[in-house]
């Protein structure tokens, strides 16, 4: 591949989030670092870019140490990270994408004695690629905060589930990775950096039988699709020399959002014995997290 080809990095936390943004490249190589990291680096149709997607487990410690290291090797223009997530809002039904306006690590504080105190800490999207996200994809996603925090919850009247609804009440989903790697974006001077979640569960006691149903690989096919509708409307740095008003002639579509291969344009759970309102029994979103 020649190096002057614009370059994403598709970060993934899950197997089944990695092979959902994998079959949407052709001519993928594998690729190692020196240190062992391994990445699959192919075309992605219909847009001028290379995307190399990585899997690299869970946890935001892992995630940020293992997105430093990806970026300065592969030194792309722009950083997604692409995979399922646990709802936390009644209007958000399962199937359905949030594209993170801001991350917030939901831990940070000061215990006293007289309570914990909160010490937020939250990383905004490129405004770069928000706004692709805004126009490739209006009215077929949600553009949230999203909240992540090391942690799995059993118990809805628990400490941790308190502080996530009373100080974080307006974040949409809750994952385990999106803080780490925005803040190795923020670290990296200047890197075009977004989060996208597929929700798979409602991070409550239906959970088990959310993912039973399969509902993970069904909602990281959906995230991974609207990270191509992203990628079709956002332009490598080369094509942003037109003046102002000039049209987009960088190959660009604009079209809706891309169909699942669930079926449809976007999956719709709505009929579904799994909708109902958050009750906060497992925040994380995911199945295999016990």
């Amino acid at each position: 591949m020649p190096e002057t080809e614009p370059t994403v990095v598709v970060l993934t936390a899950l197997p089944s989030e990695y092979e959902a943004v994998r079959r949407r490249l052709s001519d993928a190589e594998e690729l190692e670092h020196p240190a062992g990291t391994r990445v699959e680096r192919g075309r992605l149709a219909d847009t001028p870019w290379y995307v190399a997607v990585a899997e690299l487990g869970e946890g935001a410690l892992n995630a940020a140490v293992l997105t430093e290291r990806i970026v300065a090797w592969l030194r792309p223009e722009a950083l997604l990270f692409v995979g399922v997530a646990g709802g936390l809002k009644d209007d958000i039904r399962i199937g359905d994408v949030v594209v993170g306006t801001k991350v917030y690590g939901i831990h940070g504080g000061k215990q006293t004695d007289k309570g914990f105190h909160v010490r937020p800490e939250a990383w905004r999207s490129s405004h770069r690629l928000e706004q692709a996200a805004r126009f490739a994809l209006r009215g077929k996603v949600h553009l949230k905060p999203i909240a992540v925090g090391d942690v799995v919850l059993a118990d809805a009247k628990s400490d941790v589930a308190e502080h996530l609804r009373a100080h974080y009440n307006d974040a949409a989903a809750i994952e385990m990775e999106g803080s780490g790697v925005a803040h190795a974006a923020h670290l990296s001077d200047r890197l075009d950096a977004l989060v996208i979640r597929g929700i798979s569960d409602y991070a409550d006691v239906g959970k088990a039988a959310a993912d039973a149903s399969g509902s993970q690989p069904r909602a990281a096919d959906e995230a991974a699709a609207a990270m191509v509708a992203i990628l079709r409307k956002h332009r490598p740095l080369r094509d942003r020399t037109t003046a102002p008003g000039t049209p987009d002639d960088s190959g660009s579509q604009e079209g809706p959002f891309p169909p699942s291969r669930y079926g449809g344009d976007h999956l719709d759970f709505r009929g579904s014995t799994f909708h109902g309102p958050f009750v906060a029994k497992s925040v994380g979103g995911r199945g295999d997290q016990g």
